[in-house]
């Protein structure tokens, strides 16, 4: 499934599906601090795009530290479709501010901008082991991308992979009442 909105000059897709296999210049991983990936959307990627992902994360917190929450950090995809991997941290419901999620968000976009990329896809960052619920992170993106996309200047296509009707179904509901379809 597939829905296409239009903003500004920017095409956002929401797609049911695997993110690991969509092809679009960077992928957003939802990471813990550490950059370990072992579990959700963070396991998925390094297994089908490979272990020199998780090896380059390991070098990036090894250089840098750990990343703080809303952080980003960027590596190769591996043998993923996608040429980067752009690693975020969202916030735990009831634990973090829920104002990291919308820093995480405009993070990974202005990311990809500076980077030059025409596209990104993101997965419903925090609604997993993290505990947000669909709603909220649906309501969130959509701030987040109608503030920030009049400013972007490369990305033209900005994909939101959900993982389970449910998810998709909750956000297709959101996006339609914010883009008036």
């Amino acid at each position: 499934m597939a829905s296409i909105f239009r903003f500004d000059s920017v095409d956002l897709e929401l797609v049911e599906g695997d993110i690991t296999l969509i092809e679009v210049d960077a992928i957003v991983n939802a990471a813990n601090p550490y950059l370990e990936h072992g579990g959700g959307v963070a396991k998925a990627i390094v297994r089908r795009g490979g272990d020199i992902i998780q090896e380059e994360s390991r070098r990036y917190v090894k250089e840098h530290g750990p990343l703080p929450v809303g952080g980003v950090a960027v590596t190769s995809a591996g043998s993923l479709k996608a040429k980067y991997v752009i690693h975020v941290v969202g916030p735990r419901w009831n634990i973090d501010p829920p104002s990291k999620l919308d820093e995480a968000i405009t993070n990974a976009l202005k990311k990809a901008d500076e980077l030059n990329l025409k596209s990104i896809a993101f997965p419903a960052i925090s609604t997993g082991a993290y505990g947000y619920p669909y709603d909220f992170v649906a309501k969130v993106m959509v701030e987040v991308f109608r503030r920030e996309i009049p400013h972007l200047k490369s990305l033209k296509k900005i994909i939101v992979c959900l993982y389970g009707s449910e998810a998709y179904n909750t956000f297709k509901e959101v996006f339609d009442k914010a883009f008036n379809v």
